[in-house]
């Protein structure tokens, strides 16, 4: 019995069956010379590994058929699943209870798989260390606002304290090489073509086009749960784009990247659900919900296109069905349990559940 904790208060056992974790992809790069213990410390004759993905799993006894594969977004790590800031169970023990296999992956040169075979570029997104950004992230997720005094003011479903806002500042990482989407996904359709059915992807913000683009490379993603992708580009027929709404701060625009339609029309053969919260809204004074406004406008062209062409896609803006209050991590938030739920409920309709 594996005793798992939910906040302060004890959760029912979990009986798990495996757990354990593993590398996954990745390559090296040959320094010339020869290496010799005389100079040992040298790069000389030795390899520089890299550009693989860590990743970190648990099968429960009885697992379901296809096991949830979770892909975290920028400058983030596989602890977006885990537990939220207040300590509250994260999905990646709630989707166990719930009978799946869970994978948690760290991207390559991101967490735990911070290894690269290149260098940090000028371009490489978020990789100044330490990070001053901690008023940047909080308004770009739509976790708050800061007031008069420079105090950050929570919205409904975020924990309200400093010892919250602390935890949440504390789960971003630095990038240790450029950022790599082709790469990301290569190496996460590998992970996926191990599994002998396939499996359930699940990602989160940037990692949202890192789960178009492995379900393009292989056949096994049986279907995608994307929460609040954006950040990077959604795919597009390349002779069928969108149209691009601009963030007052243009560099924020939602953006969008042409494929073949063939591989386009991989997307619409499998389920695919988007999931919005809350505070979205394009034109705000508040560069994150601006930001965000634009993204949710470009999924709702992405939407459209899978179904023109015959897929099953469906976007869910929370406040719509009457779930209000979340930031841009909702699956971390005081009300994730109902965030939970309504996937299940998904996963059941789509006969995913089995």
């Amino acid at each position: 019995m594996l005793s798992i904790h939910a906040g302060e208060s004890a959760a029912t056992p979990i009986t798990i069956d495996e757990q354990g974790s593993f590398t996954v992809g990745g390559s090296y790069k040959q320094h010339t010379g020869t290496w010799s213990q005389e100079n040992f410390i040298s790069e000389n004759g030795q390899r520089a590994y890299g550009d693989f993905a860590y990743v970190e799993y648990q099968k429960p006894v009885n697992a379901k058929k296809h096991p949830l594969v979770f892909q975290h977004g920028g400058a983030q790590s596989k602890r977006t699943w885990e537990s939220g800031p207040d300590g509250r169970e994260g999905f990646n023990t709630m989707f166990v209870r719930a009978g799946y296999s869970v994978y948690l992956v760290d991207q390559p040169r991101s967490g735990e798989s911070n290894l690269s075979t290149k260098a940090v570029t000028p371009d490489t997104p978020w990789a100044a260390n330490p990070m001053y950004g901690d008023k940047t992230l909080y308004v770009l997720s739509r976790i708050g606002h800061f007031d008069d005094s420079g105090k950050p003011v929570p919205n409904a479903q975020f924990p309200e304290g400093e010892k919250y806002y602390q935890a949440f500042q504390q789960s971003w990482t630095i990038g240790s090489g450029p950022l790599d989407n082709d790469l990301n996904a290569e190496v996460l359709s590998e992970l996926v073509k191990q599994q002998k059915d396939g499996a359930i992807l699940v990602t989160h913000s940037m990692g949202g086009t890192i789960g178009w683009r492995t379900a393009i490379r292989t056949d096994k993603v049986k279907a995608i749960i994307a929460y609040e992708p954006g950040g990077t580009p959604f795919i597009f027929p390349e002779n069928d784009m969108p149209k691009i709404t601009e963030a007052k701060f243009k560099a924020l625009s939602a953006t969008a990247m042409g494929v073949p339609m063939d591989d386009f029309m991989k997307l619409t053969k499998i389920p695919v659900v988007l999931y919005y919260g809350d505070y979205i809204k394009v034109g705000s004074d508040n560069v994150g919900e601006d930001k965000w406004g634009t993204e949710y406008e470009m999924a709702k062209q992405f939407v459209e296109t899978i179904n023109r062409h015959g897929g099953d896609a469906t976007l869910i803006h929370l406040p719509d069905i009457g779930i209000k209050g979340n930031s841009h991590f909702l699956m971390q938030e005081k009300n994730n349990r109902e965030i939970f739920e309504l996937t299940l409920d998904w996963l059941q309709k789509k006969g995913l559940d089995k």
